[in-house]
């Protein structure tokens, strides 16, 4: 059997100690490896020989805010996805993060265990988040969408696993709900990208949400 390629993590953090910690927990995993840690967006970006597959992206840093770094990370990077980590839940960050393209969010105080595995869901295409967050979001998107559903070409299944992504659960969750494989959930997820006209998981939700597709 080849080699397993491990999952590149790149950290953007500011706090030194914060940022070696979860360094050395990441490393300590045998599918991951953290070489790539940085103490602002703007360093991490002047890296050339960085190539993410998964970003732990603090909001507040000095100088770019990584609510605001998503986008610019993800264009230099558009094969890497972005797990915002911060000590807040400020519901204005929140929307910026995951509008700008961000694929999850949680707090610092999670347990280092489900830090790991929150990585290994976003690289597997789920959107993990803090409950704490997960709220807000919910509570968020309910005041700014339309009052009324606007016409959509999904299928009902198609909806429900939607809203299974949206709800955090990985393509692995999704299909076990729907019991489903996990390539009928990837032809899915593509059929639903070209209906809505988006490309990523994040566009996906935000617009069902705002067209209320998703309630």
């Amino acid at each position: 059997m080849p080699d397993l390629v491990p999952i590149e993590v790149a950290i953007i953090e500011d706090d030194r100690p914060i940022r070696e910690g979860l360094g050395q927990l990441i490393d300590a995993e045998p599918d991951m490896r953290c070489r790539l840690r940085y103490g602002s967006v703007e360093a991490a970006l002047a890296d050339p020989r960085a190539r993410p597959d998964v970003v732990l992206l603090d909001i507040h840093l000095p100088g770019m805010l990584g609510s605001t770094g998503v986008t610019k990370l993800l264009a230099l990077h558009p094969s890497a996805v972005v797990l915002m980590l911060t000590i807040y839940d400020q519901q204005d960050k929140i929307f910026e993060s995951i509008c700008n393209g961000a694929s999850g969010y949680l707090l610092k105080k999670t347990p280092p265990a489900r830090l790991v595995e929150a990585i290994r869901e976003v690289h597997d295409g789920g959107a993990p988040m803090s409950p704490e967050i997960a709220r807000k979001v919910i509570e968020l998107f309910r005041e700014v969408r339309p009052p009324a559903p606007q016409a959509h070409a999904l299928t009902p299944q198609e909806v429900r696993l939607l809203g299974l992504l949206a709800a955090g659960h990985s393509y692995q969750n999704a299909a076990g709900q729907l019991a489903i494989t996990i390539n009928t959930v990837r032809n899915y997820v593509r059929s639903i990208y070209d209906k809505l006209h988006v490309h990523t998981k994040s566009e996906a939700v935000a617009k069902a949400l705002k067209q209320g597709i998703l309630r």
